[in-house]
């Protein structure tokens, strides 16, 4: 039991797949959490450019 402690704590082979794994993970989330804040922030931009375009259009008088 003991060797066998031993050797886990001395092989590296599964260390480089736990590091993928969690750099993966990191990269997945900082591309949710950006794709999730850049469409928050179009939505706002295009809301406010749909407002100032209805409100310009409205400001426009009609052409007997």
């Amino acid at each position: 039991m003991q060797n066998l402690m031993k050797r886990l704590v001395r092989e590296e082979a599964g260390q480089d797949l736990i590091e993928y794994a969690l750099l993966g993970s990191f990269v997945s989330l900082a591309a949710y959490l950006g794709a999730n804040y850049l469409g928050t922030a179009l939505n706002s931009w295009y809301s406010a450019v749909g407002g100032t375009a209805t409100a310009g259009a409205a400001a426009v008088p009609d052409i007997p």
